[in-house]
């Protein structure tokens, strides 16, 4: 069971570095053009603005779980490092039951959030409704949590081949 939900972890881990890295290339295509068009050509584009803002959620929800997952978020040790090898655990257990308290919260009311702004039109893009912009909240915190509870059960992931990609050490 345990490597099986892992190896599923796995495909959901790369999918969602694609999405974030895809996201995060659009964006950076999208912003210059919205700059082009408004000071060289003096139109201004409407649509350019809400898809990089759409962009950078997406990839700031997404993202935080694949660099949850990774290991490479950012953390301060210096009193957990200098706990005991069993309060370490402890500790690093709590965090855990924390992130997972505070993911589930998150998606709770993102979830929502989307239900009641599903039909309202965003002005400056219509080809969505706000409700549609806001999911990258829900699917991302689904995700952490996915890869939170596989932490939880399975220990860190950070060992993973594919979770290694890229790392040169």
């Amino acid at each position: 069971m345990s490597e099986s939900f892992s190896k599923l972890m796995d495909k959901l881990y790369m999918l969602a570095m694609w999405v974030a890295g895809v996201s995060l290339l659009v964006m950076t295509i999208v912003i210059p053009i919205g700059i082009f068009s408004r000071y060289v050509l003096n139109q201004g584009e409407s649509w350019p603005e809400p898809v990089a803002i759409l962009c950078m959620v997406t990839f700031t929800f997404i993202g935080a779980a694949v660099g949850y997952r990774a290991g490479s978020h950012i953390a301060v040790n210096m009193l957990t490092d200098r706990l005991p090898a069993a309060l370490q655990r402890a500790s690093a257990r709590l965090v855990d039951l924390m992130m997972l308290l505070i993911t589930g919260l998150m998606f709770w009311y993102s979830y929502w959030l989307c239900l009641d702004l599903w039909d309202q039109p965003v002005a400056e893009f219509p080809l969505l409704t706000s409700g549609e912009t806001y999911l990258p909240l829900p699917i991302g915190s689904a995700v952490l949590i996915l890869f939170v509870i596989e932490r939880l059960l399975f220990g860190s992931q950070e060992h993973r081949p594919v979770v290694l990609i890229g790392n040169h050490g």
